[in-house]
Parts: C-alpha cells; sequence; structure tokens
C-alpha cells in the first residue's frame, strides 16, 4: 500500500516510528516532513498527506501531532479526506469500519509507542464495512 506520513515537531518521533514499521510491513511510504523537533507550524505537513491521499497518489494517510487534534482538523478541510482521530484500539477499528477513514490522526502526548503502532496495524488492517455507512460518506461527500 502506498502511505504518505506527516508531523509537526511534537508528533515527530512517532513518525519516524511509524514510519520504519509501515517500511518493515512492506508498505511504500511517502514522508512529508517535518524531519526535526524544531518547532514549525502543522498545517505545513499535514495538508500535503490530505492532498495526496484526496488525488489518489497514495491510499492511506497518517498524521501525527501532539494531541492530533489539529492534525485532524487540518486534514478534514481537504475534501475526500476522513481522518480520524484514534486514541485507542475502538476508534482505529471504527474509524475503518463506519468511517472509511483513509487518514489516522495520531497524539504522541497521548500514548505510549507500543499503543501507536497498534492503533496504526488496526487501522491498515480493518476493512470498511460499507452498508448503512457508504450512504452516510457519500452524505459527506457532498458538501
Amino acid at each position: 500500500m502506498k502511505i504518505a506520513i506527516g508531523s509537526d515537531h511534537a508528533g515527530f518521533r512517532y513518525k519516524e516510528l511509524i514510519k520504519q514499521h509501515l517500511i518493515d510491513l512492506g508498505h511504500e511510504v511517502t514522508d512529508m516532513g517535518t524531519h526535526s523537533e524544531e518547532p514549525v507550524d502543522y498545517p505545513l505537513f499535514i495538508r500535503p498527506v490530505a492532498e495526496a491521499v484526496a488525488r489518489g497518489e497514495v491510499e492511506r494517510g497518517v498524521v501525527l501531532g501532539g494531541s492530533g487534534n489539529g492534525e485532524a482538523i487540518a486534514a478534514n478541510r481537504v475534501k475526500g479526506v476522513r481522518a480520524a482521530l484514534c486514541w485507542n484500539e475502538e476508534s482505529a477499528r471504527l474509524g475503518r469500519q463506519h468511517n472509511d477513514a483513509n487518514v489516522i490522526s495520531i497524539g504522541e502526548r497521548m500514548m505510549d509507542e507500543e499503543t501507536a503502532l497498534k492503533l496504526i496495524r488496526i487501522w491498515l488492517d480493518t476493512p470498511f464495512e460499507g452498508g448503512r455507512h457508504l450512504r452516510r460518506i457519500q452524505e459527506l461527500d457532498t458538501y
């Protein structure tokens, strides 16, 4: 799978960890930055991930920050992106099953490394259920 990843400075450490994990799993990863823990403005690195997903250049996107909130908001401003802010296993599973989330947002300050990697695996492996959920996604896409 082709996956774009991006973070601000507060998510940089987990971005590097998740990027390597995705590569180890055999995915093709495009790193949109940032490339250090020097303070930056997150929209500069999150929007390119979301735009790559929306254009179909990649199948999924991973965005990270301190809480993941701003990153999810920034990604969701791009038409065609469904970014799920995930903080536990159930939120990652439901983000895919019910919302067909094509972007996951994770807050580095909100969880340990093991949890972050587990959420990524769940999000990657969980299929979209379709059915009644598809109608709702189609409604979202009209906005």
